[in-house]
């Protein structure tokens, strides 16, 4: 079966690389000049399938009170009039309850799981290369009061199969002995020993590169204008270039694939949520850390990959606006200071912003649709490196009509009614 893929970041990249092994015929169109040019870009670098959480938390209601008037908060939100940003926000605020927390979240472990040894594997099968390591991540608290939650959240974890565990102050420099520097601000972590690091930018432009060798066409430079359909069917893409027409589609567009669907009647509940990250040389590897962090209270996280120091963070609702802020910059770099103060040279430090494709539940959006040959791999937020080679493979069985090797449910558009 011939299918066509739209967006050609590690989603797109990863649904590629799974749907050609299942034998399928396979095309890519990419509006940029080449694969992970945008949300895949400079990421975290965090494959976190063990700390993976959705945003709407309980609590969240009352912590994005105060955020509405601390400079530094975690969490931004532009007063627009925009009716998709407030539907989102009111779908995220839905979700904020206890229930809805624990289900969303285990969807996301189970996702987060499988996909973490699709990645192994892959990256055996394959000899791939990216800045990759295993030493998990170290979440990091400032005041002993946020660690009072703990139990709770350990529970659940080790319902999941989860590995992770309370770590003192003197756990964490064990584990991570840059912030020996530092300790007074420490008041201890929490630690996911099975998640692992890699750059995402790296990992997608190498499997672009073995699609291409497999014989996956990418089209770079291809503009998609509108999206055919009739009958309940898609028939084709027009782009800048022609049309493009297959037996399925995939829609990987991140952010804008709710714009390209909303003609055809599909609301995909996705909006652009802006992430910002610096990536600096690292001049004292010993003060730097060997894996990657998260500042709790900031939700900052600061990952090593290789010999460069990657901090990001910021969750920003701004629309489609990719304008860099100062202000934002300033608090990643405040974090960055705060944690690993001789480890890198912020002043040679490289800036950008990307947009995260964000459901208000959590989970992403993966498998079919109202229309008999269009197909979802997208929403997937902050999480979209962790859990792309899962969601990808997922998809694949799904368009192939093998059964999953994990239960789909909770992870398709049916959840959304």
């Amino acid at each position: 079966m011939k299918v066509l893929i739209v967006g050609a970041g590690v989603i797109g990249v990863t649904s590629a690389w799974y749907l050609q092994r299942a034998g399928h015929e396979v095309t890519v169109v990419e509006r940029q000049s080449g694969p992970a040019l945008e949300t895949s870009f400079a990421n975290g670098g965090m494959v976190s399938w063990g700390y993976a959480t959705p945003w709407a938390a309980p609590g969240v209601p009352l912590k994005a009170l105060r955020w509405l008037f601390d400079p530094d908060a975690p969490l931004v939100m532009r007063w627009r009039s925009d009716p998709a940003q407030w539907r989102f926000v009111a779908d995220m605020l839905r979700n904020c309850s206890a229930e809805r927390y624990a289900i969303n979240k285990s969807r996301l472990l189970r996702l987060g799981r499988y996909s973490h040894t699709a990645l192994i594997e892959l990256r055996e099968t394959l000899g791939l290369r990216y800045d990759e390591g295993a030493d998990g991540t170290l979440e990091l608290f400032r005041d002993p009061s946020q660690m009072a939650g703990l139990d709770k959240e350990l529970e659940l974890l080790a319902e999941a199969g989860i590995p992770a565990r309370r770590m003192s102050v003197e756990d964490c420099l064990q584990v991570e002995p840059g912030l020996a520097r530092v300790r007074e601000r420490l008041a201890g972590g929490l630690s996911f020993p099975g998640d692992e690091i890699g750059d995402c930018r790296k990992f997608t432009e190498t499997l672009a590169g073995h699609c291409v060798a497999a014989g996956v066409d990418f089209r770079y430079g291809v503009n998609v204008a509108s999206v055919r359909a009739a009958a309940g069917r898609i028939e084709g893409i027009d782009t800048d270039q022609g049309v493009v027409t297959a037996d399925a589609y995939v829609m990987a567009a991140g952010s804008y694939a709710p714009g390209m669907l909303a003609p055809l009647g599909i609301r995909l509940p996705v909006f652009p949520v802006k992430g910002y990250s610096l990536t600096a040389p690292i001049i004292e590897p010993e003060a730097a850390p060997r894996s990657t962090m998260i500042d709790e209270a900031r939700k900052v996280a600061i990952t090593r990959l290789g010999d460069r120091l990657r901090v990001a963070g910021i969750a920003e609702l701004a629309g489609f606006d990719l304008s860099l802020s100062e202000q934002r910059y300033g608090v990643i770099e405040r974090v960055a200071r705060d944690w690993f103060p001789d480890a890198a040279d912020l002043s040679q430090a490289e800036y950008w912003c990307g947009l995260r494709p964000m459901t208000p539940d959590g989970p992403p959006i993966i498998g079919p649709t109202s229309y008999d040959n269009l197909f979802l791999n997208n929403g997937h937020g902050t999480l979209g490196w962790t859990l792309s080679c899962g969601s990808s493979r997922l998809l694949a069985d799904l368009i192939s009509g093998r059964t999953p090797e994990i239960d789909p449910d909770g992870l398709t558009f049916a959840r959304y009614g």
